[in-house]
């Protein structure tokens, strides 16, 4: 016997891909779905897709997905109960989660406040380390000129790695090998922090040589039971953004899955984390790990441990977000089979390689 679902009504409030496969776990519960769209979404899958749908906006997505305005001026008129955020565009928008909650409307996802302390790298450090967690050596401060960065980097020791204090995608990221290297990479990396991020703070850290890029799936609820489902390894990339996403991973082992399982459960529990998040560390040759940062929201890559763990992501957010406790136990998982998942970049091989719209 199944119960009746909480939200009626639950609106997505993003576009494409990431939209539909929500909706189909939104149809599959029972809950009418809301899409809404930009004028350049006007007969977008998406939007033929929904129970409903409503129109927020012209063609840039300020002007649309990324307007709190129109959005909730959506909800207010589809009856929304919920919002699932997706990921990008609003996903991780400590704003949003709190007008949302004003509003008396449930995010699909963790607390605003939890969102802004790990949406802000420098700060999920610290609290990474006071959890107990294994980090990578660096400065957690801000640095706020290259004399300063270049005086940190020699006491940590090249080489060393700058990056975004509000970053994700790769961008604001600059290795740096010498104190030579130190000042162009340095107003490069603030410069593309304060384009993508309007966030031009960076912080350093040592240059772990040739790592993998493994994270950990989590599930968490608002009684304070968590669950890891399982690792994927990310390391084949592109400018610093992944390509090669699978699960799990052909290198970690038992033991450095079980270590890294309980520095996450610790993580989430220090920070009061529910909903799915990520935790994504960096590990070396000797299968050391370091944190890097937590990911507030559904990952890109999710389905590939959807497909080995059977477990649908979408769901249990879902379940999460309504104040049910997690039906399961770290016991109850299992690992089955293999899965992958590639991103296509295109890109002009006659133009040096320049991102191309791959038509």
């Amino acid at each position: 016997m199944t119960t009746r679902p909480l939200f009626e009504k639950v609106l997505v409030a993003n576009r494409g891909e990431i939209a539909i496969r929500i909706m189909k776990t939104l149809r599959k519960m029972g809950i009418k779905s809301i899409a809404v769209y930009s004028e350049a979404d006007t007969n977008s899958k998406h939007v033929r897709y929904a129970d409903e749908a409503y129109y927020i906006g012209s063609s840039p997505a300020t002007e649309s997905y990324l307007s709190i305005k129109n959005i909730i001026g959506a909800i207010r008129d589809s009856g929304a109960a919920a919002v699932h955020p997706g990921y990008g565009f609003l996903a991780e928008n400590a704003n949003f989660a709190n007008i949302l909650k004003r509003e008396g409307i449930t995010l699909i996802g963790p607390s605003a406040q939890v969102i802004k302390k790990m949406g802000d790298k420098i700060e999920a450090k610290k609290i990474a380390v006071d959890s107990g967690v294994t980090t990578v050596p660096g400065y957690m401060g801000v640095i706020d000129k290259p004399e300063k960065a270049i005086e940190i980097a020699e006491n940590i020791g090249f080489p060393v790695m700058l990056k975004a204090a509000a970053g994700g995608g790769g961008r604001g990221m600059r290795v740096v090998r010498n104190a030579e290297e130190m000042e162009k990479a340095y107003e490069s990396a603030t410069l593309e922090a304060k384009n993508n991020f309007s966030d031009g703070r960076v912080f350093i850290e040592k240059l772990i040589v040739a790592p993998r890029h493994i994270e950990i799936q989590l599930l968490a609820d608002q009684y304070g039971n968590s669950v890891c489902v399982g690792e994927r390894e990310c390391s084949i990339q592109r400018y610093h953004q992944k390509v090669i996403e699978e699960a799990p991973s052909s290198f970690i082992d038992e033991e450095t899955r079980q270590k890294m399982y309980a520095e996450v459960v610790a993580l989430s529990k220090r920070v009061g984390y529910y909903s799915a998040g990520t935790v994504e560390f960096m590990v070396d040759k000797d299968k050391n790990f370091y944190f890097l940062e937590m990911n507030t929201r559904l990952q890109v890559e999710h389905c590939v441990t959807e497909e080995i763990t059977g477990i649908d992501l979408v769901k249990e957010q879902i379940k999460i977000a309504q104040g049910e406790k997690l039906g399961m136990e770290q016991s109850d998982l299992s690992i089955n089979g293999h899965a992958i998942e590639v991103r296509i970049y295109a890109e002009n091989p006659k133009e040096n390689f320049l991102p191309d719209i791959g038509t």
